[in-house]
């Protein structure tokens, strides 16, 4: 799938500058980058989730220790 990216001058600077350190090209950069945003806002939810879950099952626990 295509897609216009539109960004300024100085993120296209350090985009650039970022990929030539790692030798790669600026498209792989930036799609390193999505994947890597993905992958933690996956993450996130994850947590939360699980964190919902627990607070639910030990709800009474935890009102005992005054949460």
């Amino acid at each position: 799938m295509a897609m216009t990216l539109r960004l300024t001058e100085q993120e296209q600077q350090a985009l650039r500058e970022s990929a030539a350190a790692e030798g790669i090209s600026m498209q792989d950069a930036a799609r390193r980058a999505i994947r890597d945003y993905v992958a933690r806002q996956d993450h996130r939810n994850r947590v939360v989730a699980a964190s919902d879950r627990i607070a639910e099952v030990h709800a009474d626990a935890l009102d005992r220790l005054g949460r």
